[in-house]
């Protein structure tokens, strides 16, 4: 009877702890620029913060504008104050009250939340080198959506999505402009045609829309969908005559 040493014993044990061991998350990189939209940037923050997710956050001055114009909350870029944009985004939606503070603080505390400057190019998302699960640029403007488009990198944002491209990793970029230009057609075809998905906030109406949340959360339950992040946010497709949702579509030809 053959008899196992102990070295190759020890590691073999080794090994099988190693593939018991939970994957570590790779984080998702968020931008939030001077689209019109915020409210799909703050409610996506909170939920992949709520699904402890490491998000690496990034907001152009653009960006800040549109969320004290949209969300009526100032943002100092050099402190960004995730929780009250958040909250606010929480209020614009008349949703429950939530503890941003404390989500927030638990988050920066554990490392699931890091901010950057956009204007900040010595940041672990301007390399390639950074391992990620992909980025967001939600809403992203026509102005960013050309820097990357033509690999511009005028500033951290339009840098992170162009190592994104050239790493050939996900990169979801969420225009709300309309209509929309000729030029800005061509920049998203180009985009397309170098692997970013173009991911415009048009939420469906299919799914029972009951309020204002039902429509963002559509948005951004399709972002999460491409990052492969679990939510609940929606009802999904499912066989014919099994949902409330097909019951509501069966009327289409």
């Amino acid at each position: 009877m053959s008899t196992v040493k102990p070295q190759l014993a020890s590691q073999l044990a080794t090994q099988l702890a190693s593939q018991l061991e939970p994957t570590p998350v790779k984080p998702v990189v968020l931008a939030i620029t001077g689209a019109s939209g915020a409210v799909y940037g703050a409610r996506l923050l909170q939920i992949l913060l709520e699904q402890a997710v490491p998000t690496h956050l990034t907001i152009s001055d653009s960006g800040a504008a549109v969320i004290a114009q949209e969300l009526g909350v100032r943002l100092a870029l050099e402190k960004v104050d995730a929780a009250a944009m958040m909250r606010a985004s929480n209020t614009f939606l008349k949703q429950a009250e939530v503890n941003f503070d404390e989500l927030v603080e638990k988050s920066k505390s554990s490392g699931l939340l890091t901010v950057h400057h956009y204007k900040n190019y010595f940041t672990p998302i301007a390399s390639g080198s950074f391992l990620t699960a992909g980025m967001v640029i939600c809403p992203c403007s026509g102005s960013t959506m050309s820097g990357v488009a033509h690999a511009a990198s005028q500033n951290l944002i339009q840098r992170a999505a162009d190592v994104h491209l050239k790493e050939h990793r996900k990169l979801i970029l969420v225009p709300r402009e309309t209509p929309l230009s000729v030029f800005q057609l061509e920049n998203m075809h180009r985009l397309a045609q170098a692997g970013a998905v173009i991911l415009p906030a048009m939420p469906g109406w299919y799914h029972g829309v009951h309020d204002m949340l039902d429509l963002v959360d559509f948005v951004v339950a399709r972002i999460l969908d491409q990052l492969g992040v679990p939510h609940t946010l929606m009802q999904r497709w499912k066989s014919e005559g099994s949902s409330e949702v097909n019951d509501l579509t069966n009327t289409q030809e």
